[in-house]
């Protein structure tokens, strides 16, 4: 299991160039990437997006890659640009009256005018830009492995205090429908007091009554999936591929359990048990919104 939080950087120095990558990622949803690229390197930007999704599946990716010459720059002159700042200046001269000449001072300051030679990129410069993307990749593997087990461990404990609340409950499940039958019992005594009546029982009818009760409050069945849901989460974090998905469904479920176990019952433990579970449910669903 691997965090979505990480960070990588690669770099290599080449024959009169040089190449910096550097990869952030937070946890989002789907696999986004955000790629900042040197100019010269635009051209090869869907195989860096390629090569990034071929080893992470989620999270968003900012990613920054530097590519420079060090070697001797060689500037070349826009000519249509310099052709039409002259022709302009010619017939400002002869529409004005004015004399003297364009400056190459002036010339040489118009933004785009003298331009670093564009050298088409080497078999040798795209290897090593997918080198320290691969570099960066793998320290950035590196740490999100170790933010994975630091996220498992506070997982696993949350987990099992979860599993450690069901034996409670079904402890409790246990008594109930003699604990329905006293309290109606009791209720009806106390109604009947009211009234100065001393009347005998109907067992048939008061365990027909329990009965009811009993089915309405029935929690076997979400115990069970309960169970299940605990012990399939438990065995998720100790899987090799993205988990991510699975322990945010599994979570869901057992949200759905717990609000079940609140709505049926009526006794208090369980009742505690069920916000127990809550809470304890919530606090998984931060922790898995940062594992891929």
């Amino acid at each position: 299991m691997k965090s979505m939080t990480g960070f990588g950087r690669g770099a290599y120095s080449g024959d009169g160039f040089s190449v910096f990558a550097d990869l952030k990622t937070v946890n989002n949803r789907f696999l986004d990437i955000h790629l900042r690229t040197s100019t010269e390197i635009s051209a090869i930007e869907m195989e860096i997006k390629k090569q990034i999704s071929n080893r992470l599946s989620r999270g968003r990716v900012d990613v920054t890659v530097n590519f420079e010459r060090t070697g001797e720059v060689v500037y070349e002159i826009n000519r249509p640009l310099v052709s039409g700042f002259v022709s302009a200046m010619k017939e400002l001269q002869k529409e004005h009256g004015l004399g003297g000449e364009p400056d190459v001072n002036v010339i040489a300051r118009l933004p785009g005018a003298l331009q670093p030679q564009k050298d088409s990129l080497t078999p040798e410069m795209i290897a090593a830009v997918s080198g320290v993307i691969e570099e960066a990749l793998s320290e950035l593997d590196t740490m999100r492995a170790k933010e994975g087990d630091a996220l498992r461990g506070e997982m696993l404990g949350r987990i099992q205090s979860i599993e450690a609340v069901i034996p409670r409950i079904e402890a409790v499940t246990g008594g109930l429908v003699d604990a329905y039958r006293a309290r109606v019992h009791k209720k009806i005594r106390e109604l009947l007091a009211r009234d100065g009546q001393d009347i005998e029982l109907d067992a048939g009818r008061l365990a027909q009554e329990v009965a009811y009760l009993a089915d309405r409050s029935d929690i076997s069945e979400e115990l069970t999936r309960l169970k299940s849901h605990v012990q399939q989460f438990a065995e998720s974090l100790d899987a090799e591929s993205e988990v991510g998905k699975r322990l945010d469904f599994l979570l869901q479920e057992l949200n759905r359990e717990a609000n079940t176990l609140l709505s049926k019952s009526t006794e208090s433990s369980i009742k505690e048990a069920g916000l127990l579970i809550k809470a304890d449910v919530e606090k998984l669903r931060e922790q898995v919104q940062n594992v891929e």
